[in-house]
C-alpha cells in the first residue's frame, strides 16, 4: 500500500464524508442498531457518534485500518465496548447466529468479492437479526449507469477499490438475504455518479 492508500486518501475520505448530508444518513440508519452489531467496514470510524444506547456491544472488521488514531478517539467517545479485528468481510471469525445486527456504510462498493462478504453477513445474523445498510451504486437511470461503467475503471484507482455501479439490492439479495426496506435516492451534495443511494434493511431468508 503506497503513501496515497495509506494517508492521503484516509484523510479525504475522513473529511468529506464528515459533512453534514453523510451524517445526517448515518444517524437516520443507525437508529435501529440494536444488541451486539458487527459493523463491516469501519473506515475512519465515522459511525460511532451515531450508534445508540440500545447497543450493548460493537464488533468491527475492515482489512485496511485507516487513520488508527483517530478511530481510538472515536472509540473511546461511546458508551459501549468496541473490538477492531484487521480482517477481510470474506471470512469472518465469529460463530453462526453471534449478532443481532450487522451494519455496512459506504463499504459493499469496495469489497473484492460483496456476494461471499454478505453470505457471511447472512450466517453470523441472528435468525431474528437485521442488517442494516447505507451504499450508493448503480443507477436505474440508464444514462448515468452507461457513465458510471465508463468512469468505472478510473474510480477504482482513486477510490482504492471503490465501484460506482454495483447494484447493491441484487447483491444483498444474492447471498441469501431477504430486503425488508430499501430506499433509493439522490444524495443531494454529491455528483450523480457516486451519489445513486440504496438504504434499507434485510434479514437472513429461509434457506
Amino acid at each position: 500500500m503506497g503513501l496515497y492508500a495509506t494517508q492521503i486518501f484516509p484523510r479525504l475520505m475522513d473529511w468529506v464524508m464528515s459533512g453534514d448530508e453523510f451524517q445526517q444518513l448515518r444517524k437516520l440508519l443507525l437508529q435501529d442498531a440494536r444488541g451486539e452489531v458487527l459493523e463491516v467496514g469501519l473506515g475512519t470510524g465515522l459511525n460511532l457518534p451515531h450508534y445508540g444506547g440500545d447497543v450493548s456491544w460493537l464488533h468491527a472488521v475492515d482489512p485496511a485500518p485507516l487513520l488508527p488514531n483517530r478511530v481510538a478517539q472515536r472509540s473511546k467517545s461511546v458508551a459501549f465496548p468496541v473490538q477492531i479485528k484487521p480482517i477481510s468481510a470474506e471470512t469472518l471469525p465469529f460463530d453462526d447466529r453471534t449478532f443481532d445486527c450487522v451494519v455496512s456504510t459506504w463499504t459493499l462498493c469496495t469489497i473484492p468479492d460483496p456476494v461471499k462478504a454478505l453470505r457471511e453477513v447472512r450466517r453470523v445474523l441472528t435468525h431474528d437479526g437485521i442488517f442494516l445498510f447505507l451504499e450508493h451504486g448503480r443507477s436505474d437511470d440508464a444514462k448515468i449507469a452507461a457513465w458510471q461503467d465508463r468512469m468505472n475503471p478510473l474510480q477504482r484507482i482513486i477510490g482504492c477499490g471503490c465501484n460506482l455501479n454495483r447494484k447493491i439490492d441484487q447483491l444483498i439479495e444474492q447471498a441469501g438475504l431477504a430486503i425488508t426496506k430499501l430506499d433509493r435516492f439522490q444524495m443531494q451534495q454529491v455528483p450523480r455518479l457516486g451519489g445513486e443511494m440504496y438504504r434499507g434493511s434485510a434479514r437472513p431468508a429461509p434457506l
